[in-house]
């Protein structure tokens, strides 16, 4: 009887994995997607393939977020460098610490003139110009896919325009002649292949520039040139436009946040107020005197994830000399500050910097300024 020699039974090899050793590549991005995004800043000092997965190429790791249905708030700022038209996209996270990630450049070139409004998931950029002529562009960024494109053209170029989404609708108004037929306008972003609308409007109310807006008490507002409108979709189509209230008027100059049903905005002496809609009156937000600098130009707000966020354009403060300290000040420079906003007790507004932070953007040269400021989750 012979005997056959029985080799050992083969280990399996070992799948060594860039980002964790011991797990393929795709479970390590399964099990970091399952981490908060605020410990994404620490998680990308661990290796330079957790820099790479966080900070250069997160394309992998949003598309496992998005599978497990987990999300937070981010910023999306766009800065308009000093020699150039064009604009340049970003991603903050507002974590300390978490470094801007850039995002691709729109399709179509256009100006500071555009305007933005976001269905909380993707940004649509509407309107601006390309060399000088105003556009009817509507471009939509997924910034999940880091990638762009181009929805139904607009019934009318437009710079400067009102652009907010209400109730799954995007309304768009002004930025063209007060006399066009399609001065203001909606789309349905529920609808597939969904086309512009024209909504109706009064001749009389109409404004050319318009200088911000938001959804407020079941109603779109817009600041303009010579007084605010507001629009209420559920009135009929007669009732549907009017002025609004000389005292929000008086207090709204354009950049604004809407946290919790009040809207916050900065008067010319940097002091940040709200508007309750009930009481139809503006609030100084108390509690900010000692903590952030008065805002006099260029600062932006945003309800991000349920606070109160200012975006500024800052300074850089770093002392001595030498070759790094001359780039550092060649950088551009942003702050931000995450404010808890309370009510008090009649009709007061309390606010508490929960968070704050300076960024620095490298590749920006100095002296950009911040054109557009809005809260995506991601």
């Amino acid at each position: 009887m012979s005997t056959e020699l029985t080799s050992p039974p083969q280990q399996p090899e070992l799948i060594r994995g860039n980002l964790i050793p011991a797990l393929p590549d795709d479970l390590a991005i399964h099990c970091i997607a399952l981490l908060p995004r605020a410990a994404h800043p620490s998680l990308a000092l661990v290796s330079r393939a957790f820099y790479d997965l966080l900070c250069r190429h997160p394309e992998p790791l949003l598309a496992a977020r998005r599978i497990l249905r987990l999300s937070d708030a981010h910023i999306l700022l766009s800065l308009r460098p000093p020699s150039s038209a064009s604009l340049l996209f970003f991603l903050l996270l507002p974590h300390p610490g978490w470094p801007p990630l850039p995002l691709p450049s729109p399709p179509v070139h256009v100006s500071p003139s555009s305007s933005v409004a976001t269905d909380g998931r993707r940004l649509f950029l509407v309107g601006g110009s390309v060399a000088g002529v105003p556009s009817a562009s509507l471009q939509i960024l997924d910034p999940r896919a880091r990638s762009w494109s181009i929805g139904p053209r607009l019934s009318s170029t437009r710079e400067f325009a009102a652009a907010v989404t209400h109730s799954g609708v995007l309304f768009v108004a002004g930025g063209c002649v007060p006399s066009s037929p399609f001065w203001a306008e909606a789309l349905d972003l529920s609808t597939p292949n969904a086309k512009w609308k024209t909504v109706g409007s009064p001749v009389h109310l109409r404004e050319k520039w318009m200088h911000g807006c938001a959804s407020l008490a079941g109603k779109v507002l817009a600041v303009a040139d010579r007084g605010g409108l507001a629009y209420d979709p559920a009135a009929p189509p007669a009732e549907a436009w009017a002025p609004v209230s000389p005292v929000l008027d008086m207090g709204w100059k354009g950049r604004a946040a809407v946290v919790e049903g009040i809207l916050y905005s900065y008067d010319y002496l940097g002091q940040v107020k709200g508007y309750d809609p009930d009481t139809d009156s503006w609030s100084t937000v108390e509690g900010l005197e000692r903590e952030l600098p008065r805002f006099l130009c260029g600062a932006t707000l945003a309800n991000v994830g349920g606070l109160l966020y200012l975006i500024w354009e800052g300074k850089w403060k770093g002392k001595g000399k030498g070759k790094g300290k001359e780039e550092l000040r060649s950088m551009v420079v942003i702050e931000w500050a995450g404010i808890e906003v309370t009510r008090a007790e009649e009709g007061r507004i309390r606010g508490k910097v929960a968070s704050r932070d300076t960024v620095l953007f490298p590749d920006v040269p100095r002296g950009s300024t911040i054109t557009h400021c809005i809260a995506l989750d991601l």
